[in-house]
């Protein structure tokens, strides 16, 4: 049986979800400064200090919101690879939004990303009173895409903001939970301690 990670929350067959930590704060900063993976979020790279950077990551930390979180992605010899969060969580429609990093190329391609969406969707299923997960990816990031529908998300529309079109996908919970109990010839996530979600 493979040790659990502290902070463990989830783990799949390639990637183990855990809680965040101070720590991460460098590799955060490197990434969030880094105009590829900016580009990747329609945004720009943070502009201000590591001090600046770690002050408000700290904060997240200490007073986490009930509306967002966000957990690190580690590969099974332990090196942070990547972050997932969710966010802008409605309580009453019973979803939110979900965000994906993987912030170190030489695991890009490699499945990482789709393990990672189905462990996060397995814990988040299973330990949240969500039922709809969406995202939004820009419509040239087609790697983002296969990640997405591997996953289990389907396509549901289009948008713009600004200069930038988007690929709007959803997954609910149910159609997640089906997709698990049919199987696809993939062991499912785990949970810490490895029960099978």
């Amino acid at each position: 049986m493979t040790a659990v990670v502290e902070g463990e929350l989830a783990r799949g067959m390639l990637v183990v979800l855990r809680a965040k930590r101070l720590a991460d704060g460098a590799q955060d900063y490197a990434w969030r400064c880094d105009a590829e993976l900016a580009a990747f979020d329609a945004a720009r790279p943070f502009g201000g200090t590591y001090a600046e950077y770690l002050a408000i990551f700290g904060d997240e930390l200490s007073f986490p919101s009930p509306y967002r979180r966000s957990l690190a992605a580690e590969d099974m010899d332990g090196r942070h690879i990547g972050n997932v969060m969710y966010y802008n969580v409605d309580y009453q429609r019973r979803d939110a939004e979900i965000g994906v990093t993987i912030g170190l190329r030489e695991y890009w391609g490699r499945g990482y990303g789709t393990d990672l969406l189905r462990t996060f969707l397995a814990y988040l299923f299973e330990n949240t009173m969500l039922e709809r997960i969406y995202l939004k990816t820009l419509d040239w990031n087609v790697r983002a895409q296969r990640a997405f529908e591997n996953a289990g998300f389907r396509r549901t529309g289009t948008s713009r903001r600004g200069e930038y079109s988007f690929v709007l996908m959803d997954i609910h919970k149910r159609d997640f939970q089906e997709t698990f109990r049919r199987g696809d010839g993939k062991p499912g996530p785990t949970g810490p301690g490895g029960q099978r979600y």
